[in-house]
């Protein structure tokens, strides 16, 4: 898939231990209500058993990035993964320059 151009926004976090349904559930619903937003291209993402994960959404642009970080229910999950969640996370914001894939 030719990433070329698009907006990846890359989330780096540590789970902490409490509420991992509830986690669940929001993660599901986060997932869901991306891809229904204007510019989303996909979402991949891992977590290892040691709670620490990287996940990164695709956008076709900036624009679409923003508004994704400033939809209302994105942001009220947010605040409750601070509270509840996450031990920290770092994000980093990224145009790709270049890409390509390869599978077998």
């Amino acid at each position: 898939m030719d990433r070329t151009g698009q907006i990846a926004v890359i989330f780096v976090s540590q789970r902490s231990d409490g509420d991992t349904a509830g986690y669940g559930d929001a993660a599901a619903a986060m997932a869901a209500l991306a891809a229904e937003q204007p510019g989303y291209r996909g979402v991949d993402s891992v977590r290892g058993t040691d709670g620490l994960g990287i996940t990164i959404s695709w956008w076709a642009d900036e624009a679409s990035a923003v508004a994704w970080r400033a939809h209302p229910d994105h942001a009220a999950i947010r605040e409750r993964g601070r509270a509840q969640w996450y031990s920290r996370y770092d994000v980093a914001v990224a145009a790709v320059g270049r890409s390509y894939a390869w599978e077998a």
